[in-house]
């Protein structure tokens, strides 16, 4: 027999770390259910609610007035977290509304506060078949994990398992007024088909599918667990805390069940996202380039490159335009991919800046000869993805800095030594990438 709501919550809490509790309240029947039976119970610990605006939808506004009246009847303190969804940033909408809201809620907790959602065992069931059907691994079969860490506290899902209907039961037994989310009747998501179709077929074939599926995804979890130690271990070795990459042929030696769970950790440690079972093969392809070429695969908000036998990752940023120049007369001037130029000092005149166009020679101050601009990159091992973005000092049509690394003698008279007085920080050094 299921128990109830609030005697499952109960004996949840009576096993949980003391502290602070905080909901994550859409306002539908779930989250609805999850906060009306905690406040119900005795008030040990404080108690609130965050409700997250995307701004998606015209009743988007009214939703957020929903939680904090629903919020006011329970005495319950409840934020309203507006965030902006970055609908291009090759997430899907589900998705960008997914990191948006979890990015919001991260920044919102406590030091040592619990952000409780209501993920129940019919989510599970549908997270672990949408993770099987993209190829996942033991961590992503493993399905939900019960606490996290999150900012400064943790995710806990303490409903996971409970069925739904639990949830549906509390709420017409206290007659909640809850709203109802359009998305969840969208059969262009994944999981309404899941949900409506698939999972209703397979009821009737194997009345125990969740179950079984629950208890296939706790050993997954168990595997994915004991695997982690051993990963870990090999990443400790491969990755390079200095620049922030990967031994891309140590990398590639580990067996499937330790090089995926790996790459995804390292990915995820710097805030991207995980690639596809074709994406990943395809970075195993472009690991046998010929010398010379540089790989880059590309996925949605990130690109990962291959270079000097190394794999290094960062989120996918436009190239910048070839006609950008700025007049530039000392101080900090922003460049077009975000990085900035720097000269501590003033100039007797203005300099023009402006990014490679190809043929660009220089000749490094103490140097006998002039230099390509390509050979210069390749002996001082930039890295290609900077190049297109580094930065030029003209004294009208001559060249005299690239930016901090290489200056002319005239540079020298104007800028000063190399790194001296000229400082570049690239963006991607901004977004955790070292460009040594």
């Amino acid at each position: 027999m299921t128990p109830s709501l609030a005697r499952h919550l109960l004996a949840q809490l009576a096993d949980a770390p003391r502290g602070p509790l905080c909901v994550a309240f859409s306002g539908g029947p779930d989250s609805s259910a999850l906060l009306h039976a905690l406040a119900g119970l005795p008030r040990e610990r404080p108690l609130r609610a965050l409700h997250v605006d995307h701004g998606l939808h015209a009743d988007s506004a009214r939703w957020a007035a929903h939680a904090q009246a629903f919020c006011a009847t329970l005495a319950v303190p409840c934020t309203v977290l507006p965030v902006r969804v970055d609908t291009a940033s090759g997430l899907g909408v589900e998705g960008a509304a997914r990191a948006a809201r979890y990015a919001a809620l991260a920044d919102a907790l406590a030091e040592g506060e619990q952000l409780l959602t209501a993920h129940h065992r019919d989510d599970q069931v549908e997270t672990v078949l949408i993770k099987l059907l993209r190829g996942a691994g033991p961590e992503g079969l493993g399905g939900m994990r019960e606490r996290r860490p999150l900012g400064a506290g943790e995710l806990w899902r303490p409903l996971l398992e409970l069925p739904r209907i639990a949830l549906q039961d509390y709420v017409r037994q206290h007659a909640l007024d809850c709203l109802d989310d359009p998305a969840n009747a969208d059969p262009r998501l994944a999981r309404h088909a899941l949900r409506h179709q698939v999972l209703p077929a397979l009821a009737t074939h194997w009345p125990q599918a969740a179950e079984s599926i629950t208890r296939s995804a706790a050993l997954c979890r168990e595997a994915a667990d004991a695997l982690q130690a051993v990963w870990r271990d090999a990443f400790g070795r491969l990755h390079d805390e200095a620049t922030g990459s990967l031994d891309a042929e140590g990398w590639r030696a580990l067996v499937p069940g330790l090089r995926e769970p790996l790459l995804d950790h390292w990915l995820h440690d710097r805030g991207l996202r995980a690639p596809t079972g074709a994406q990943r093969a395809q970075i195993l392809r472009q690991l046998d380039a010929r010398d010379g070429r540089v790989p880059c695969i590309r996925w949605p908000g990130v690109e990962l490159h291959a270079w000097r036998g190394r794999l290094w990752a960062l989120p996918a940023a436009a190239a910048p335009p070839a006609d950008w120049q700025a007049s530039w007369h000392g101080g900090t001037l922003a460049l077009p991919d975000g990085g900035s130029l720097t000269h501590d000092g003033s100039l007797p005149a203005p300099l023009t800046v402006r990014l490679r166009r190809g043929g660009e020679r220089l000749r490094p101050a103490g140097d006998r000869h002039t230099r390509e601009l390509r050979d210069l990159f390749q002996v001082g091992a930039m890295p290609p993805w900077l190049r297109p973005r580094c930065p030029l000092v003209y004294e009208d049509d001559t060249l005299i800095a690239v930016a901090d690394r290489w200056l002319s003698d005239r540079g020298v008279t104007l800028l000063g030594a190399p790194g001296e007085r000229l400082h570049w920080r690239p963006a991607a050094e901004k977004r955790g990438v070292s460009s040594e």
